[in-house]
Protein backbone atom coordinates (compact mmCIF):
# COMPACT_ATOMS: atom_id res chain seq x y z
CA UNK A 1 0.00 0.00 0.00
CA UNK A 2 1.01 3.55 -0.99
CA UNK A 3 3.30 5.36 2.19
CA UNK A 4 1.83 8.86 2.23
CA UNK A 5 1.63 11.82 4.68
CA UNK A 6 -0.12 15.02 4.87
CA UNK A 7 1.25 17.96 4.86
CA UNK A 8 -0.95 20.87 6.72
CA UNK A 9 -1.76 24.13 5.80
CA UNK A 10 -1.66 27.21 7.55
CA UNK A 11 -5.08 27.75 6.31
CA UNK A 12 -6.65 24.17 8.41
CA UNK A 13 -6.18 22.27 4.70
CA UNK A 14 -3.54 19.61 3.69
CA UNK A 15 -2.51 17.81 0.77
CA UNK A 16 -1.52 14.62 0.41
CA UNK A 17 2.40 13.85 -0.74
CA UNK A 18 4.08 10.74 -1.36
CA UNK A 19 6.69 9.76 0.89
CA UNK A 20 8.03 7.11 -1.47
CA UNK A 21 7.67 9.49 -4.50
CA UNK A 22 6.91 12.63 -5.72
CA UNK A 23 3.42 14.28 -6.07
CA UNK A 24 2.90 17.58 -7.95
CA UNK A 25 1.82 20.40 -6.05
CA UNK A 26 -1.57 21.88 -6.84
CA UNK A 27 -1.15 24.38 -8.84
CA UNK A 28 -1.88 26.48 -12.24
CA UNK A 29 -2.21 23.51 -14.15
CA UNK A 30 -4.85 22.11 -12.08
CA UNK A 31 -6.71 24.79 -12.65
CA UNK A 32 -6.45 25.09 -15.79
CA UNK A 33 -7.44 22.15 -16.53
CA UNK A 34 -10.40 21.67 -14.31
CA UNK A 35 -11.76 24.62 -16.02
CA UNK A 36 -11.18 23.02 -19.29
CA UNK A 37 -13.19 19.96 -18.19
CA UNK A 38 -16.55 22.57 -17.52
CA UNK A 39 -15.39 23.99 -20.62
CA UNK A 40 -15.86 20.80 -22.47
CA UNK A 41 -19.17 20.23 -20.36
CA UNK A 42 -21.25 23.02 -21.68
CA UNK A 43 -20.25 23.25 -25.13
CA UNK A 44 -22.98 20.53 -24.85
CA UNK A 45 -24.57 21.44 -22.10
CA UNK A 46 -25.43 24.98 -22.55
CA UNK A 47 -26.03 24.41 -26.15
CA UNK A 48 -28.84 22.31 -25.48
CA UNK A 49 -30.20 24.57 -22.58
CA UNK A 50 -29.81 27.72 -24.62
CA UNK A 51 -30.96 26.38 -28.30
CA UNK A 52 -32.88 22.99 -28.31
CA UNK A 53 -36.59 24.39 -27.55
CA UNK A 54 -35.62 26.84 -29.76
CA UNK A 55 -34.95 24.89 -32.71
CA UNK A 56 -37.16 22.15 -32.47
CA UNK A 57 -40.17 24.73 -31.96
CA UNK A 58 -38.98 26.90 -34.98
CA UNK A 59 -37.33 24.47 -37.17
CA UNK A 60 -38.68 21.15 -36.64
CA UNK A 61 -42.57 22.09 -35.65
CA UNK A 62 -43.02 20.17 -32.51
CA UNK A 63 -44.87 22.32 -30.02
CA UNK A 64 -42.98 24.14 -27.44
CA UNK A 65 -45.18 22.25 -24.63
CA UNK A 66 -44.38 18.90 -26.34
CA UNK A 67 -40.30 19.44 -26.02
CA UNK A 68 -40.41 20.72 -22.81
CA UNK A 69 -42.62 17.57 -21.70
CA UNK A 70 -39.96 15.40 -23.22
CA UNK A 71 -37.18 17.31 -21.31
CA UNK A 72 -39.16 16.75 -18.41
CA UNK A 73 -39.46 12.89 -18.75
CA UNK A 74 -36.36 12.09 -19.59
CA UNK A 75 -35.39 12.91 -16.17
CA UNK A 76 -37.48 9.38 -15.01
CA UNK A 77 -34.48 7.82 -16.73
CA UNK A 78 -32.14 9.69 -15.16
CA UNK A 79 -33.03 9.04 -11.95
CA UNK A 80 -31.61 5.69 -12.53
CA UNK A 81 -28.52 6.36 -14.65
CA UNK A 82 -27.38 9.22 -12.82
CA UNK A 83 -27.39 6.68 -9.50
CA UNK A 84 -25.98 3.77 -11.18
CA UNK A 85 -23.11 5.78 -13.04
CA UNK A 86 -22.38 7.04 -9.65
CA UNK A 87 -21.88 3.98 -7.86
CA UNK A 88 -20.23 2.57 -11.22
CA UNK A 89 -17.56 5.64 -10.55
CA UNK A 90 -17.42 4.66 -6.56
CA UNK A 91 -16.69 0.73 -6.93
CA UNK A 92 -13.91 1.24 -9.77
CA UNK A 93 -10.77 0.92 -8.85
CA UNK A 94 -7.78 3.72 -8.97
CA UNK A 95 -6.13 3.54 -11.63
CA UNK A 96 -2.36 5.35 -13.02
CA UNK A 97 -4.19 8.32 -14.17
CA UNK A 98 -6.41 7.88 -11.01
CA UNK A 99 -10.11 7.29 -10.13
CA UNK A 100 -12.06 9.75 -12.34
CA UNK A 101 -10.17 11.17 -14.88
CA UNK A 102 -10.65 7.49 -17.59
CA UNK A 103 -13.91 8.18 -17.35
CA UNK A 104 -13.31 11.63 -18.68
CA UNK A 105 -11.18 9.68 -21.67
CA UNK A 106 -13.78 7.15 -21.79
CA UNK A 107 -17.17 9.22 -22.74
CA UNK A 108 -16.05 12.45 -24.37
CA UNK A 109 -16.28 11.06 -28.05
CA UNK A 110 -20.04 9.45 -27.03
CA UNK A 111 -21.26 13.03 -25.65
CA UNK A 112 -20.38 14.73 -28.39
CA UNK A 113 -21.49 12.21 -31.08
CA UNK A 114 -25.01 12.22 -29.15
CA UNK A 115 -25.52 16.38 -29.00
CA UNK A 116 -24.49 16.56 -32.57
CA UNK A 117 -27.28 14.49 -32.97
CA UNK A 118 -30.04 16.30 -31.83
CA UNK A 119 -30.10 19.07 -34.59
CA UNK A 120 -30.38 16.52 -37.23
CA UNK A 121 -32.34 19.60 -39.88
CA UNK A 122 -31.97 16.48 -42.34
CA UNK A 123 -35.07 15.10 -40.84
CA UNK A 124 -37.38 18.12 -40.77
CA UNK A 125 -39.13 16.98 -43.48
CA UNK A 126 -40.32 13.54 -42.05
CA UNK A 127 -43.65 13.06 -40.56
CA UNK A 128 -43.93 14.48 -36.77
CA UNK A 129 -44.03 10.84 -35.20
CA UNK A 130 -40.47 10.39 -36.56
CA UNK A 131 -39.26 13.63 -35.46
CA UNK A 132 -40.91 12.90 -32.15
CA UNK A 133 -39.02 9.54 -31.97
CA UNK A 134 -35.72 11.41 -32.77
CA UNK A 135 -36.26 13.90 -30.36
CA UNK A 136 -36.49 11.73 -27.60
CA UNK A 137 -33.66 9.18 -28.69
CA UNK A 138 -31.49 11.53 -29.02
CA UNK A 139 -32.00 13.46 -25.93
CA UNK A 140 -32.11 10.58 -23.94
CA UNK A 141 -28.93 9.16 -25.36
CA UNK A 142 -26.89 12.49 -25.22
CA UNK A 143 -28.24 13.62 -21.87
CA UNK A 144 -29.23 10.55 -20.08
CA UNK A 145 -26.46 8.10 -21.13
CA UNK A 146 -23.55 9.78 -22.37
CA UNK A 147 -23.75 13.15 -20.43
CA UNK A 148 -24.20 11.31 -17.23
CA UNK A 149 -21.21 8.86 -18.05
CA UNK A 150 -18.71 12.20 -18.41
CA UNK A 151 -20.01 14.76 -15.83
CA UNK A 152 -20.55 12.91 -12.68
CA UNK A 153 -16.62 11.54 -13.06
CA UNK A 154 -15.93 15.07 -13.78
CA UNK A 155 -17.25 16.44 -10.84
CA UNK A 156 -16.26 14.08 -8.78
CA UNK A 157 -13.38 14.76 -9.48
CA UNK A 158 -12.19 17.93 -7.50
CA UNK A 159 -12.56 15.97 -4.42
CA UNK A 160 -9.19 14.12 -5.36
CA UNK A 161 -7.41 16.83 -6.62
CA UNK A 162 -6.89 18.51 -3.62
CA UNK A 163 -8.50 18.32 -0.10
CA UNK A 164 -8.21 22.12 0.98
CA UNK A 165 -10.85 23.69 0.97
CA UNK A 166 -9.47 26.78 -0.56
CA UNK A 167 -8.10 25.27 -2.86
CA UNK A 168 -11.34 23.14 -3.96
CA UNK A 169 -13.21 26.93 -3.48
CA UNK A 170 -10.04 28.04 -6.27
CA UNK A 171 -11.40 24.49 -8.45
CA UNK A 172 -14.73 26.09 -8.40
CA UNK A 173 -13.92 28.89 -9.60
CA UNK A 174 -12.30 27.63 -12.45
CA UNK A 175 -15.20 26.09 -13.32
CA UNK A 176 -17.13 28.86 -13.18
CA UNK A 177 -14.73 29.96 -15.33
CA UNK A 178 -14.73 27.61 -18.21
CA UNK A 179 -18.64 27.23 -18.19
CA UNK A 180 -18.24 31.34 -18.67
CA UNK A 181 -15.85 31.01 -21.55
CA UNK A 182 -18.21 28.38 -23.26
CA UNK A 183 -21.31 30.62 -22.71
CA UNK A 184 -19.36 33.03 -24.55
CA UNK A 185 -18.64 30.80 -27.59
CA UNK A 186 -22.75 29.43 -27.55
CA UNK A 187 -24.15 32.72 -26.46
CA UNK A 188 -22.33 35.79 -28.40
CA UNK A 189 -20.44 33.79 -31.24
CA UNK A 190 -23.37 31.17 -31.75
CA UNK A 191 -26.70 33.74 -32.14
CA UNK A 192 -24.95 36.02 -34.75
CA UNK A 193 -24.09 32.84 -37.00
CA UNK A 194 -27.24 30.80 -37.18
CA UNK A 195 -29.69 33.52 -37.26
CA UNK A 196 -30.95 35.24 -40.68
CA UNK A 197 -32.96 38.07 -41.50
CA UNK A 198 -36.51 36.82 -43.27
CA UNK A 199 -38.57 39.02 -45.84
CA UNK A 200 -40.80 40.11 -43.53
CA UNK A 201 -37.52 41.70 -41.40
CA UNK A 202 -37.74 38.93 -38.79
CA UNK A 203 -34.78 37.21 -36.93
CA UNK A 204 -35.13 33.46 -37.65
CA UNK A 205 -33.37 30.41 -36.76
CA UNK A 206 -31.70 28.46 -39.66
CA UNK A 207 -31.94 24.95 -39.46
CA UNK A 208 -28.73 23.81 -41.75
CA UNK A 209 -26.63 26.89 -39.80
CA UNK A 210 -27.56 25.50 -35.98
CA UNK A 211 -26.47 21.79 -37.26
CA UNK A 212 -23.10 23.20 -38.28
CA UNK A 213 -22.84 24.75 -34.97
CA UNK A 214 -23.82 21.93 -32.98
CA UNK A 215 -20.82 20.29 -34.84
CA UNK A 216 -18.45 23.00 -34.27
CA UNK A 217 -19.32 22.66 -30.16
CA UNK A 218 -19.18 18.97 -30.09
CA UNK A 219 -15.22 19.00 -31.62
CA UNK A 220 -14.40 21.78 -28.71
CA UNK A 221 -16.00 19.62 -26.28
CA UNK A 222 -13.78 16.75 -27.19
CA UNK A 223 -10.67 19.35 -27.27
CA UNK A 224 -11.63 20.79 -24.12
CA UNK A 225 -12.11 17.14 -22.25
CA UNK A 226 -8.98 15.91 -23.27
CA UNK A 227 -6.85 18.67 -21.91
CA UNK A 228 -8.77 18.26 -18.43
CA UNK A 229 -7.70 14.31 -18.26
CA UNK A 230 -3.91 15.82 -19.43
CA UNK A 231 -3.56 18.62 -17.03
CA UNK A 232 -5.15 17.30 -13.83
CA UNK A 233 -3.56 15.23 -10.89
CA UNK A 234 -5.54 13.43 -8.41
CA UNK A 235 -3.53 13.97 -5.31
CA UNK A 236 -5.87 12.09 -2.79
CA UNK A 237 -6.48 8.70 -3.51
CA UNK A 238 -10.07 7.64 -3.30
CA UNK A 239 -10.28 3.84 -2.13
CA UNK A 240 -12.74 1.55 -4.29
CA UNK A 241 -16.19 1.56 -2.42
CA UNK A 242 -16.48 -2.27 -1.77
CA UNK A 243 -19.65 -2.19 0.33
CA UNK A 244 -22.95 -3.84 -0.84
CA UNK A 245 -25.63 -1.40 -3.10
CA UNK A 246 -28.74 -1.26 -1.28
CA UNK A 247 -31.10 1.37 -2.63
CA UNK A 248 -33.22 1.84 0.72
CA UNK A 249 -29.93 2.31 2.37
CA UNK A 250 -28.93 5.62 -0.11
CA UNK A 251 -32.43 6.91 0.40
CA UNK A 252 -32.12 6.50 4.03
CA UNK A 253 -29.11 8.42 3.82
CA UNK A 254 -30.52 10.91 1.61
CA UNK A 255 -32.82 11.79 3.43
CA UNK A 256 -30.91 12.25 7.34
CA UNK A 257 -28.34 14.21 5.54
CA UNK A 258 -29.58 17.64 5.66
CA UNK A 259 -27.03 19.16 3.86
CA UNK A 260 -27.25 17.01 0.60
CA UNK A 261 -31.15 17.87 0.98
CA UNK A 262 -30.03 21.72 0.85
CA UNK A 263 -27.76 21.41 -1.84
CA UNK A 264 -30.23 19.64 -4.16
CA UNK A 265 -32.99 22.03 -3.42
CA UNK A 266 -30.71 24.83 -4.08
CA UNK A 267 -29.47 23.00 -7.91
CA UNK A 268 -33.22 22.58 -8.66
CA UNK A 269 -34.68 25.86 -7.89
CA UNK A 270 -30.60 27.97 -9.33
CA UNK A 271 -30.97 26.32 -12.54
CA UNK A 272 -34.71 26.55 -12.70
CA UNK A 273 -33.96 30.20 -12.65
CA UNK A 274 -30.72 30.44 -14.83
CA UNK A 275 -31.98 28.12 -17.32
CA UNK A 276 -35.28 29.40 -18.16
CA UNK A 277 -33.36 32.89 -18.60
CA UNK A 278 -31.23 31.60 -21.30
CA UNK A 279 -34.00 29.50 -22.90
CA UNK A 280 -35.92 32.65 -22.90
CA UNK A 281 -33.37 34.72 -24.68
CA UNK A 282 -33.62 32.74 -27.65
CA UNK A 283 -37.14 34.25 -27.24
CA UNK A 284 -36.85 37.89 -25.81
CA UNK A 285 -34.68 39.02 -27.75
CA UNK A 286 -35.15 38.17 -31.18
CA UNK A 287 -38.93 38.50 -30.64
CA UNK A 288 -39.54 41.49 -28.14
CA UNK A 289 -36.56 43.73 -28.98
CA UNK A 290 -36.00 42.81 -32.19
CA UNK A 291 -32.23 42.89 -31.79
CA UNK A 292 -30.48 39.63 -31.86
CA UNK A 293 -26.75 41.67 -31.65
CA UNK A 294 -28.58 42.28 -28.00
CA UNK A 295 -28.06 39.17 -27.04
CA UNK A 296 -24.61 38.78 -27.89
CA UNK A 297 -23.50 41.56 -26.30
CA UNK A 298 -25.33 40.85 -23.03
CA UNK A 299 -23.83 37.36 -22.69
CA UNK A 300 -20.09 39.07 -23.68
CA UNK A 301 -21.20 41.74 -20.81
CA UNK A 302 -21.37 38.76 -18.47
CA UNK A 303 -18.51 37.19 -19.55
CA UNK A 304 -16.33 39.85 -18.25
CA UNK A 305 -18.73 40.39 -15.42
CA UNK A 306 -17.77 36.82 -14.00
CA UNK A 307 -13.59 37.11 -15.51
CA UNK A 308 -14.06 40.06 -12.91
CA UNK A 309 -15.31 38.28 -10.28
CA UNK A 310 -12.90 35.71 -10.77
CA UNK A 311 -10.21 37.27 -9.67
CA UNK A 312 -11.05 38.39 -6.19
CA UNK A 313 -14.41 36.17 -5.10
CA UNK A 314 -12.27 33.19 -3.55
CA UNK A 315 -10.70 35.43 -1.33
CA UNK A 316 -14.84 36.96 -0.51
CA UNK A 317 -15.97 33.49 -0.30
CA UNK A 318 -13.13 32.09 2.46
CA UNK A 319 -13.27 35.28 4.59
CA UNK A 320 -17.02 35.11 4.94
CA UNK A 321 -17.95 31.94 3.94
CA UNK A 322 -19.68 30.54 0.75
CA UNK A 323 -23.35 30.18 1.90
CA UNK A 324 -22.97 33.55 3.11
CA UNK A 325 -21.70 34.87 -0.43
CA UNK A 326 -24.53 33.15 -2.08
CA UNK A 327 -27.40 34.56 0.13
CA UNK A 328 -25.86 38.11 -0.78
CA UNK A 329 -25.64 37.37 -4.43
CA UNK A 330 -29.24 36.18 -4.56
CA UNK A 331 -30.80 39.15 -2.84
CA UNK A 332 -29.04 41.54 -5.79
CA UNK A 333 -30.36 38.98 -8.65
CA UNK A 334 -33.89 38.79 -7.76
CA UNK A 335 -34.06 42.71 -6.75
CA UNK A 336 -32.72 42.95 -10.53
CA UNK A 337 -35.55 40.34 -11.95
CA UNK A 338 -38.29 42.13 -10.32
CA UNK A 339 -37.25 45.56 -11.41
CA UNK A 340 -37.17 44.81 -15.03
CA UNK A 341 -40.51 43.14 -14.63
CA UNK A 342 -42.07 46.36 -12.55
CA UNK A 343 -40.92 48.99 -15.87
CA UNK A 344 -41.59 46.67 -18.40
CA UNK A 345 -38.92 48.74 -20.61
CA UNK A 346 -38.76 48.64 -24.77
CA UNK A 347 -34.93 50.06 -24.16
CA UNK A 348 -32.73 47.15 -24.92
CA UNK A 349 -29.83 48.71 -23.33
CA UNK A 350 -31.90 49.52 -19.82
CA UNK A 351 -32.67 45.74 -20.02
CA UNK A 352 -28.89 44.67 -21.05
CA UNK A 353 -27.82 46.91 -17.93
CA UNK A 354 -30.10 45.31 -15.72
CA UNK A 355 -29.20 41.55 -16.90
CA UNK A 356 -25.29 42.39 -15.98
CA UNK A 357 -26.71 43.53 -12.43
CA UNK A 358 -28.31 40.65 -12.08
CA UNK A 359 -25.63 38.30 -13.60
CA UNK A 360 -23.20 39.60 -10.28
CA UNK A 361 -25.20 38.09 -8.00
CA UNK A 362 -25.91 34.70 -9.35
CA UNK A 363 -22.50 34.46 -10.32
CA UNK A 364 -21.60 34.72 -6.38
CA UNK A 365 -23.65 31.75 -6.00
CA UNK A 366 -22.59 29.37 -9.28
CA UNK A 367 -19.09 30.59 -8.98
CA UNK A 368 -19.00 28.54 -5.41
CA UNK A 369 -21.60 26.17 -6.01
CA UNK A 370 -18.71 23.06 -7.07
CA UNK A 371 -17.10 24.01 -3.88
CA UNK A 372 -20.06 23.42 -1.46
CA UNK A 373 -20.58 20.45 -3.33
CA UNK A 374 -17.57 18.86 -1.72
CA UNK A 375 -18.03 20.34 1.43
CA UNK A 376 -21.29 17.91 1.44
CA UNK A 377 -19.11 15.46 0.37
CA UNK A 378 -17.07 15.95 3.50
CA UNK A 379 -20.00 16.69 5.90
CA UNK A 380 -21.41 12.94 4.63
CA UNK A 381 -18.06 11.36 5.58
CA UNK A 382 -17.76 12.66 8.95
CA UNK A 383 -21.36 11.76 9.66
CA UNK A 384 -20.83 8.17 8.05
CA UNK A 385 -17.10 7.40 8.07
CA UNK A 386 -17.87 6.32 4.30
CA UNK A 387 -16.69 8.68 1.38
CA UNK A 388 -18.79 8.27 -1.32
CA UNK A 389 -17.75 11.17 -3.94
CA UNK A 390 -19.48 9.72 -7.32
CA UNK A 391 -22.84 8.81 -5.30
CA UNK A 392 -23.83 12.25 -3.92
CA UNK A 393 -22.17 13.55 -7.05
CA UNK A 394 -24.74 11.73 -9.01
CA UNK A 395 -27.48 12.55 -7.29
CA UNK A 396 -26.40 16.26 -7.59
CA UNK A 397 -26.40 16.27 -11.13
CA UNK A 398 -30.04 14.62 -11.41
CA UNK A 399 -31.08 17.58 -9.11
CA UNK A 400 -29.33 19.54 -11.76
CA UNK A 401 -30.47 17.97 -14.77
CA UNK A 402 -34.16 17.82 -13.26
CA UNK A 403 -33.70 21.83 -12.99
CA UNK A 404 -32.70 21.81 -16.26
CA UNK A 405 -35.50 19.68 -17.36
CA UNK A 406 -37.85 21.91 -14.96
CA UNK A 407 -36.89 25.14 -16.59
CA UNK A 408 -37.14 23.86 -20.14
CA UNK A 409 -40.83 22.26 -19.70
CA UNK A 410 -42.03 25.30 -17.52
CA UNK A 411 -40.81 27.59 -20.64
CA UNK A 412 -42.21 25.28 -23.27
CA UNK A 413 -45.68 25.27 -21.16
CA UNK A 414 -46.06 29.07 -20.37
CA UNK A 415 -44.85 29.45 -24.27
CA UNK A 416 -48.07 27.46 -24.85
CA UNK A 417 -50.19 29.08 -22.39
CA UNK A 418 -49.37 33.16 -24.08
CA UNK A 419 -50.41 30.74 -27.39
CA UNK A 420 -46.21 31.19 -28.92
CA UNK A 421 -46.03 29.08 -32.08
CA UNK A 422 -44.21 29.41 -35.13
CA UNK A 423 -46.86 31.49 -37.04
CA UNK A 424 -47.89 34.09 -33.50
CA UNK A 425 -44.18 34.44 -32.68
CA UNK A 426 -44.55 38.28 -33.20
CA UNK A 427 -48.04 39.00 -32.44
CA UNK A 428 -48.07 42.20 -29.80
CA UNK A 429 -49.67 40.13 -27.09
CA UNK A 430 -47.52 37.32 -27.10
CA UNK A 431 -44.02 39.06 -26.79
CA UNK A 432 -45.37 41.09 -24.58
CA UNK A 433 -45.71 37.41 -22.75
CA UNK A 434 -42.50 36.55 -23.23
CA UNK A 435 -41.24 39.26 -21.69
CA UNK A 436 -43.45 38.62 -18.63
CA UNK A 437 -41.96 35.18 -18.35
CA UNK A 438 -38.29 36.37 -18.79
CA UNK A 439 -38.81 38.62 -15.78
CA UNK A 440 -40.52 36.42 -13.43
CA UNK A 441 -39.11 32.97 -13.62
CA UNK A 442 -35.64 33.81 -12.56
CA UNK A 443 -37.14 36.33 -10.57
CA UNK A 444 -38.98 33.33 -8.27
CA UNK A 445 -36.23 31.03 -8.30
CA UNK A 446 -33.83 33.38 -6.99
CA UNK A 447 -36.12 34.19 -4.09
CA UNK A 448 -36.35 30.38 -3.33
CA UNK A 449 -32.80 29.93 -3.73
CA UNK A 450 -32.25 32.48 -1.02
CA UNK A 451 -35.18 30.74 1.23
CA UNK A 452 -33.48 27.03 0.70
CA UNK A 453 -29.47 28.26 1.31
CA UNK A 454 -31.27 30.68 4.85
CA UNK A 455 -33.39 27.24 6.08
CA UNK A 456 -32.47 24.29 4.20
CA UNK A 457 -28.48 24.73 3.54
CA UNK A 458 -26.41 23.97 7.19
CA UNK A 459 -22.68 24.36 6.11
CA UNK A 460 -21.65 27.68 6.74
CA UNK A 461 -18.42 28.99 6.71
CA UNK A 462 -17.31 27.63 10.64
CA UNK A 463 -18.74 24.36 10.05
CA UNK A 464 -16.79 23.74 6.58
CA UNK A 465 -13.75 24.45 8.41
CA UNK A 466 -14.58 22.00 11.53
CA UNK A 467 -15.17 19.02 9.11
CA UNK A 468 -11.88 19.74 6.73
CA UNK A 469 -10.02 19.39 10.20
CA UNK A 470 -11.52 16.41 11.24
CA UNK A 471 -11.10 14.54 8.27
CA UNK A 472 -7.55 16.50 8.12
CA UNK A 473 -7.10 14.37 11.39
CA UNK A 474 -8.71 11.05 10.59
CA UNK A 475 -6.27 10.97 7.20
CA UNK A 476 -3.19 11.71 9.37
CA UNK A 477 -3.89 9.16 12.11
CA UNK A 478 -4.53 6.21 8.86
CA UNK A 479 -1.47 7.49 6.83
Amino acid sequence: MMNTKYISHKNGGYTMKETNGKVKPFGIKDKLGYMFGDFGNDFTFLLSAMFLLKFYTDVMGVSAALVGLMMMAARFVDAVTDVTMGQIVDRSRPGKKGKFAPWIRRMCGPVAVASFLMYATYFKGMPMGFKIFWMFFTYLLWGSVCYTGVNIPYGSMASAISDNPTDRTSLSNWRTIGATLAQTAIGVILPLVVYYTDAAGNSVLSGEKMMIGALICSIGAVICYMLCYHMTTERVKVEQNTQKFSFKELIKQLVHNKSLIGIIVCALVFLLAQLSLNNMNAYVYPNYFGNIKAMSIASLAGTVVILALSTFIVKVASKIGKKELSMIGCFISAASFILLFIIHTHNVLVWVGLIIVATIGTSMFNMVIWAMITDVIDESEVQTGVRQDGTIYSVYSFARKLGQACSSGLSGVLLSIIGYTSVTAFDPKVVDGIYNITCLVPAGGMILLLLALWFLYPLNKKRVEENAEKLRIKRNENA
